[in-house]
């Protein structure tokens, strides 16, 4: 056999195997209505057979239907899953933003706690440094003016009236500032309760008119000037109405 005839022989196969596979995927497919049939003669040549029967074409027809039945549900069944996974993102993603919101407010509370907690210790501690440090008294000079002005600063918290100058106008007249003064001359000294101290004060004037917190002492100062001034203060009204003996 002449060489070109060999290569022809071996080459037939080939391009027949190719043509029939190109064929059955037509007829799998359903790209063509009727199927074909192919025979290799002995010269390599392709012989179609006579058109496909009836119960073929319905065969390829159902597959065709069967497989679009199944794309559509999978893709029903992958919109369903899509659906179902997009809510429980949502679902997740509002108890997360729960959770979160729920230790922020958590957190909160307990700064507010703290700042409250500081604050009632910084009050505790302010209260016993003022009960550390104890105000001083005030104190007052041991001479006429400072007897005075003792004397007006607990007439100020009775609600005795009188003022600086009517008590020291009357002691000045009465005792010329000294406190150990005594009248043994006048009516009283005859009937035997002497005027003493610093306003001239009877002992039961004193007495009734002693005012609280101050020495019983009737030759004390201060006790003197404000049992003196309470009495004129409910006989005249004040301690600065009084110009002569009273």
């Amino acid at each position: 056999m002449p060489e070109n005839m060999l290569n022809r022989a071996h080459s037939r196969p080939l391009t027949t195997r190719r043509r029939i596979a190109a064929v059955a995927g037509v007829a799998a497919f359903g790209t063509a209505a009727v199927a074909l049939s192919a025979t290799v003669g002995h010269d390599g040549t392709v012989t179609t057979g006579s058109p496909a029967t009836t119960a073929q074409v319905s065969s390829v027809t159902a597959a065709k239907d069967a497989k679009g039945t199944d794309i559509r549900r999978l893709t029903a069944d992958s919109v369903k899953l899509d659906a179902l996974a997009a809510r429980k993102k949502a679902a997740d993603a509002t108890a997360a933003a729960k959770t979160a919101k729920a230790a922020e407010q958590k957190r909160a509370a307990v700064r507010k706690a703290a700042r409250q907690h500081s604050a009632v210790q910084a009050a505790t501690r302010s209260t016993e440094r003022l009960d550390i440090q104890p105000v001083a008294a005030k104190t007052y000079t041991n001479n006429l003016d400072g007897w005075i002005r003792q004397a007006l600063s607990i007439m100020r918290a009775k609600g005795i009236p009188g003022s600086y100058s009517g008590l020291h106008r009357n002691i000045m007249r009465e005792s010329s500032g000294n406190p150990l003064a005594i009248n043994n001359w006048d009516v009283n000294a005859v009937n035997g309760i002497p005027s003493k101290g610093l306003l001239q004060v009877i002992p039961p004037t004193f007495s009734a008119y002693h005012v609280a917190g101050t020495s019983w002492n009737i030759y004390d100062p201060v006790a003197n000037i404000t049992a003196a001034a309470n009495y004129a203060a409910h006989r005249y009204g004040s301690i600065d109405n009084v110009n002569s003996a009273y």
